[in-house]
């Protein structure tokens, strides 16, 4: 059962805590599960419903690998969370499995409509055969690839400088902008007094409008 009892939750912070040895390791309870392999199998389901959600070219490839068999056995743990997470798979993939799969397993049907939640553009049901046809999964695939390997390199990677030197990321904070250190020019200490009688002195700035724009 791979369960160690005297190791579960909570007989192993209540009461006297026996010792552990090789006698006592092998004595299990009656339980008819182990909640450490069920925990991870939900844990697995969940991070397969998170890769595949929305992504064609992976639900073709939970199609391609038939894992609507292995799913459907699945569903015999009675276990609610369990279940959800079986059927929301089982959702994304009945587009394209086809008439005869929706025919012949009305039950697992019955199940995705009464337990997962559906929007109304839902045709998980009465998917089209040409709308789910498999098209070029492979470029839809590469080009999400090349979009997150973009993203990543253009918000983490500081050493990156050139075409793409317009979108790194800006410091919007007011006080660590105005607390950086900026040197100032030879032509800009020469000509202070003038820059300041023009750009400030001699300018009408309403400072009510600005304040109200700029959230300060």
């Amino acid at each position: 059962k791979n369960n160690i009892a005297l190791q579960d939750f909570p007989s192993c912070v209540i009461g006297e805590q026996p010792e552990l040895t090789a006698e006592t390791l092998e004595v299990g309870d009656t339980s008819l599960y182990c909640w450490r392999n069920m925990f991870s199998c939900i844990n697995l389901l969940r991070v397969l419903n998170k890769l595949t959600k929305w992504k064609h070219s992976r639900i073709m490839m939970l199609v391609v690998f038939k894992s609507a068999p292995i799913l459907k056995r699945t569903l015999k743990v009675k276990h609610a969370m369990l279940q959800l997470y079986v059927l929301k798979l089982l959702k994304m993939q009945t587009k394209y499995l086809g008439r005869q799969w929706r025919k012949t397993n009305m039950k697992t049907m019955s199940a995705i409509y009464t337990k997962v939640r559906h929007r109304l553009n839902d045709d998980w049901a009465f998917g089209n055969d040409v709308d789910s046809r498999p098209w070029d999964f492979q470029s839809e695939e590469c080009a999400l690839r090349s979009a997150v390997d973009r993203f990543n390199n253009r918000r983490y990677d500081k050493g990156v400088r050139g075409e793409e030197g317009e979108y790194q990321p800006v410091d919007n904070c007011i006080n660590s902008v105005l607390g950086q250190d900026i040197e100032l020019t030879d032509e800009f200490k020469a000509n202070y007094e003038r820059w300041l009688h023009k750009e400030v002195y001699n300018s009408q700035i309403d400072w009510d409008e600005l304040l109200k724009f700029t959230g300060i």
